[in-house]
C-alpha cells in the first residue's frame, strides 16, 4: 500500500470522526470529555460513522466492478432492513416499527422496558 492513499484515508476518517462529539452532545448535553457516558456515546458514534464510510465505499466499488447492480443492492438492503426490523420486534416485545413511527402495545412494552432496564 502506498503512503498517499493511506495518509488520505487517515485524514479523511479523522475528520469524519470529529462528528462524534456533536452526536454525543446531542444525546447528553455538554459534559466533560472524561464523563463515562459521554465517552461511550463518542465511541459508539465514531464507530457508526466509520462503518458507514467503509460500507458505502465497498458498495460503490462492488457496483462499479459489476458484481451487482444498483437495483439488486437496493432490493437486498430493503430485505435486510425488513429482517432486522422483525428481529428487533422479537427482541423488544410490545414494540413494532411502522411507517409512522414506533407502535407500542402498552402492557407488553412496559414489561419489556422494565426487563431491559429502561429508565422509568
Amino acid at each position: 500500500m502506498s503512503t498517499e492513499p493511506a495518509q488520505r484515508v487517515t485524514a479523511s476518517l479523522n475528520r469524519l470522526a470529529k462528528w462524534r462529539s456533536r452526536f454525543a452532545g446531542w444525546h447528553l448535553g455538554t459534559r466533560p470529555d472524561t464523563d463515562g457516558p459521554t465517552r461511550a456515546f463518542r465511541d459508539l458514534h465514531e464507530a457508526r460513522l466509520l462503518q458507514r464510510a467503509e460500507l458505502s465505499a465497498m458498495s460503490r466499488l462492488l457496483q462499479e466492478k459489476g458484481v451487482y447492480t444498483l437495483d439488486e443492492w437496493l432490493s437486498a438492503v430493503a430485505t435486510e432492513a425488513d429482517a432486522l426490523n422483525e428481529l428487533l420486534s422479537d427482541r423488544f416485545p410490545g414494540v413494532r416499527a411502522t411507517d409512522n413511527g414506533l407502535r407500542l402495545t402498552p402492557g407488553i412494552a412496559a414489561t419489556t422496558m422494565r426487563r431491559e432496564g429502561f429508565p422509568p
